[in-house]
């Protein structure tokens, strides 16, 4: 046989997966609409396949059918807690890049696309949003502000590292960062704890973001989280020295030219 004759195969590059991780607890308000508004389209374009990862506190609501309905993968997680769902999704994660989202509609899922080039582009293992960039009017009252404010301030303060929005919800990061980080806290101080790892060991950005208005009912207890999270960042100072898996001299961070970064959304 002449092998001259044979159709040539033309190698194809390997796909690449991002998986987009959110936590539930009765959001059936929004939960349809969010998923709807993740860009598939313009991912694959990237030469991204994408898993949407829903993690669900025990919802009583319809929650949990409306994912299944619309094909995407839902997980009951049944130890309770904002971080414990995130940690969780993390470990089922299949994707070479990892972003999260809420369930609520605040967040610029739109923007997704972009971030993951920003990611790749600049070399980086974590980039956070700012919310407080681009606010739709409403979106968080002037006593919800103020509390981010301080906790932001506070975790400069303590940790020596520029952020800006240290609550922030929406995060893209790399599956090595996952793969190397030990995460302590099950609640909302999980969203400060990471940002402390990132901005301390990895090569970490806060880029501008967006915040929409929150479609259904609100989950935090102002006072209560509010005073936790303050807590946590003092607390944190005791465990900080755990939170990476490899030896620290292994993680040699990089300077990042924050004034020359071109993706400011």
């Amino acid at each position: 046989m002449d092998i001259s004759k044979l159709p040539q195969l033309i190698p194809t590059k390997p796909q690449k997966f991002v998986s987009i991780i959110i936590p539930t607890l009765n959001e059936e308000d929004g939960i349809e609409k969010t998923i709807r508004s993740i860009p598939k389209k313009r991912l694959s374009e990237l030469g991204y396949n994408s898993e949407i990862i829903i993690v669900d506190g025990k919802s009583t609501d319809l929650t949990r059918e409306i994912a299944e309905r619309m094909g995407t993968r839902v997980i009951l997680e049944k130890r309770r807690g904002y971080g414990r769902a995130f940690k969780t999704g993390f470990n089922e994660a299949k994707g070479d890049i990892l972003v999260t989202l809420d369930a609520d509609l605040t967040y610029p899922a739109e923007l997704i696309p972009e971030y993951i080039q920003a990611l790749n582009e600049k070399g980086l293992d974590f980039i956070t949003t700012n919310r407080f960039s681009k606010m739709q009017n409403g979106a968080m009252d002037a006593y919800h502000r103020f509390g981010n404010d301080l906790l932001s301030l506070i975790m400069r303060l303590l940790y020596s590292i520029e952020v800006r929005d240290s609550q922030s919800g929406m995060w893209i990061m790399s599956r090595n960062f996952i793969q190397n980080i030990n995460i302590v806290s099950d609640g909302f101080s999980m969203s400060e704890e990471i940002k402390i790892i990132a901005f301390t060991f990895f090569k970490a950005l806060e880029l501008d973001g967006r915040y929409y208005k929150r479609v259904g009912k609100v989950k935090l207890a102002t006072f209560g989280d509010g005073w936790r999270n303050l807590k946590y960042l003092f607390r944190y100072r005791s465990l900080i020295k755990g939170a990476v898996k490899l030896p620290l001299d292994l993680h040699q961070k990089e300077s990042i030219d924050v004034d020359a970064d071109p993706y400011v959304i």
